[in-house]
């Protein structure tokens, strides 16, 4: 069945998948993923200058009056699919997706802030727990005479940021990272590759960017969740390709472990789920495009179906890889803990189904 034209890839989006995915694979092999993990800072500086200066991945949700791409959510999308397959150590969907669609909320106020962020030189990050889903409630700062005073767990990236957003009782606030009054506390992450943190804000210079943060983080939070499916989908096809190799280059009783039935109907149903996970991801991307078909429902939807998919994909092809599946040095450990994070990122798929059934008007009993 061909699937709708809208949801094809453009000519542009696969030129830009083909720049990303040549990018990443000269300078983002699974061994430099590794060896970043085992050190002390998590974010690859190199790779994001790349990505950002050099290619300008980082303002194609920034309209080109100011200071972006001027590009949508399918070009975004299809980035990172490319960055989920690498496991990349760059905090993109942090700062170009959801801190950047905060301030795109926003208006003038945060016009010199986005067109930072735009450049790649700066990097942003929402001061909310990376579990947030859409909708949920989330810890608010107490701001008055200028400064901020509060603590939030859980913040995806925080380390890296030069800038965070700060939701608080007098709107959202834009807080310099490297300024007095603000500590940056890192957590044990089962994904190292996107490391989070308790940030405490003890009487720090803030600069008010929205008088009610509610409406920016919420476009912040909708797009993460609608871009976070791309991710997960990336990731699920990488872990499918590399395991139907290895079922084909691996043999036990003189045949390859492929040919075997019970082996090939667990790859078919992975493939049937990727499948169904991309075109799901790509009708979230492009609602989010758009603004048409309900961006909240198809993000839902695409979030709902997302997570489940890729954790069984990573599993899988751990399984299916044997022992060595099992060896530190194989990259297939540094999936399946992207995939076990991003299944609590930004709301689980138990959250989102319970916000799909009341988009639809389909509680559950």
């Amino acid at each position: 069945m061909t699937p709708p034209s809208h949801l094809l890839h453009t000519e542009e989006e696969e030129a830009v998948r083909a720049a990303v995915r040549a990018l990443l694979t000269d300078h983002c092999d699974p061994a430099t993923v590794l060896a970043r993990t085992e050190s002390d800072q998590a974010c690859d500086r190199d790779l994001w200058k790349a990505l950002t200066e050099g290619m300008g991945l980082a303002g194609l949700l920034v309209p080109e009056d100011r200071g972006g791409q001027g590009a949508t959510h399918r070009e975004a999308a299809v980035v990172l699919e490319e960055l989920g397959r690498a496991v990349a150590p760059v905090p993109y969907l942090t700062s170009a997706v959801i801190a950047t669609e905060a301030l795109l909320g926003c208006g003038e106020a945060a016009a010199d802030l986005l067109a930072a962020l735009a450049s790649g030189r700066t990097i942003g990050a929402l001061a909310v727990p990376l579990a947030t889903a859409p909708g949920d409630a989330y810890p608010l700062a107490r701001y008055a005479d200028g400064v901020l005073r509060g603590e939030v767990t859980g913040v995806a990236d925080a380390g890296a940021a030069d800038v965070l957003l700060v939701p608080s009782d007098g709107g959202l606030c834009a807080v310099d990272a490297d300024r007095g009054g603000v500590t940056i506390t890192p957590l044990t992450s089962l994904d190292r590759t996107r490391p989070l943190a308790t940030v405490t804000f003890d009487a720090a210079p803030a600069r008010p960017l929205a008088l009610d943060a509610a409406a920016p983080v919420a476009l912040g939070l909708r797009a993460g969740a609608g871009l976070l499916a791309s991710e997960q989908l990336g990731l699920a096809e990488w872990c499918l390709a590399k395991t139907v190799r290895h079922t084909k280059e691996r043999h036990q009783f003189n045949r390859p472990v492929g040919s075997f039935q019970a082996l090939k109907h667990r790859l078919a149903q992975v493939w049937l789920d990727v499948v169904n996970l991309r075109a799901a991801a790509r009708n979230a991307a492009d609602a989010l495009a758009t603004g048409s078909d309900e961006p909240d429902l198809a993000t839902a939807l695409a979030q709902a179906y997302a997570s489940p998919v890729a954790v069984r994909a990573a599993e899988e092809a751990l399984q299916l890889h044997g022992g060595i599946g099992m060896t530190w040095e194989h990259p297939v450990h540094l999936a399946l803990k992207r995939a076990k994070a991003d299944s609590l990122a930004l709301g689980t798929a138990g959250r989102h189904k319970e916000a799909l059934a009341g988009l639809v008007a389909l509680p559950a009993p």
